[in-house]
C-alpha cells in the first residue's frame, strides 16, 4: 500500500503500548515486540526513570508516540509550549511518527483528562483542519489523529463521524491512527454500521491500528482500556486488514495491567489475524 505521496506505507508489524509496570521484563526478557508506542506526556520531563528507562528500550526496539493532550479541537490557542516539549522528545526518541487524538480536553486552561468529541460541522472541520496544519508546519513532519470514542452527541453536526475524520485528514493532510474499539464503542453507542464507517476511511492515510478492551454496561460501552480485547472488536480488526491490507497494529492496556506474558499472547492473536487476511495483498 501507497501514501498520499507515492511512498510504501511503512509497516512496523505488531506491537505494545509500553508501561512503567513492564519496563524491567522488557529489558530482561527481550520479548518478541516488534515495535513499542510510548505515551508522549509521560516522557515530556527533563528526567528522572521515565527517560532512563525509555533510553534503555529504545536501543533495543522501534518506537512510535502518542499524546493524548494536544487537544487539537480546543477553541483555546495552540500551546507551543506543549509542542515545543513535544519537538524536544520526537528528537531524543526519533519515533516512526507520532500522533494525538481528534478531540479537545479542556477549556480555560483547565485539563479535564477526558477526550471530548466535536460537533460535526463544516465550520469545525476548517478550524481543526487548520490547527493541524499548522502543527504539523511547527514541527516539520506529518502527524497522525486518531477517532476517539463517544458517548453524546451534538444536535448541531451535519456529517457523520466517518465523513468528518475522512474530511480533516485531506484538508490538512495527516495521516490516520485507526482505533478499531472505539469505532466498535461509538458504533454501539450512537447505533450505527461500524463496517460503514471502515469503508469510509481512506486506505493510503492509515499508518497504525489501536486494539484495547471495554467495560460492556446495560445500555453503553465505556472505552477503559482495562480488559483484554473483546470477540467483536477483533472481528472488525479482521474486516479492516481485509480493506486495507498491512497496517501497524498494536494493544493499548491502562489499567488492571497484567503480566506482560499475558498481553504477549493478546498480541499473538492479534499478529495472526494480521497475517492471515494480509497475506492476499501483499504477495
Amino acid at each position: 500500500m501507497t501514501d498520499t505521496n507515492g511512498k510504501q506505507r511503512p509497516f512496523l508489524g505488531y506491537g505494545l503500548g509500553l508501561r512503567r509496570q513492564h519496563y524491567e521484563d522488557v529489558l530482561d526478557t527481550k520479548p518478541e515486540v516488534d515495535w513499542f508506542e510510548i505515551l508522549s506526556e509521560n516522557y515530556m520531563v527533563d528526567g528522572g526513570k521515565p527517560l532512563y528507562y525509555l533510553d534503555r528500550i529504545r536501543e533495543h526496539y522501534p518506537m512510535v508516540m502518542h499524546g493524548v493532550s494536544m487537544s487539537i479541537g480546543s477553541t483555546e490557542p495552540l500551546n507551543y509550549e506543549h509542542l515545543d516539549r513535544l519537538k524536544t522528545l520526537i528528537e531524543r526518541v526519533e519515533p516512526a511518527w507520532f500522533s494525538d487524538h481528534l478531540c479537545w480536553t479542556g477549556i480555560d486552561k483547565l485539563n479535564m483528562h477526558d477526550l471530548l468529541p466535536l460537533p460535526y460541522t463544516e465550520e469545525a472541520l476548517d478550524y481543526v483542519a487548520e490547527r493541524i496544519a499548522k502543527v504539523q508546519d511547527y514541527l516539520g513532519r506529518q502527524m497522525l489523529i486518531e477517532n476517539v470514542s463517544s458517548y453524546v452527541s451534538y444536535n448541531e453536526s451535519q456529517l457523520t463521524e466517518w465523513e468528518f475524520l475522512r474530511e480533516v485528514a485531506e484538508r490538512a493532510d495527516c495521516l490516520l491512527l485507526l482505533d478499531i474499539n472505539n469505532i466498535y464503542v461509538s458504533a454501539y453507542n450512537h447505533h450505527f454500521d461500524p463496517v460503514e464507517y471502515l469503508t469510509a476511511m481512506p486506505s493510503e492515510r492509515i499508518y497504525q491500528i489501536h486494539l484495547a478492551g471495554h467495560t460492556q454496561e446495560k445500555d453503553l460501552i465505556i472505552d477503559t482500556h482495562d480488559h483484554p480485547i473483546a470477540d467483536p472488536v477483533y472481528q472488525l480488526y479482521a474486516e479492516a486488514v481485509r480493506r486495507f491490507g498491512r497496517v501497524s497494529a498494536m494493544i493499548e492496556r491502562d489499567d488492571n495491567i497484567p503480566p506482560l506474558v499475558d498481553l504477549l499472547s493478546e498480541l499473538d492473536r492479534v499478529r495472526q489475524i494480521g497475517n492471515n487476511f494480509s497475506r492476499d495483498q501483499v504477495a
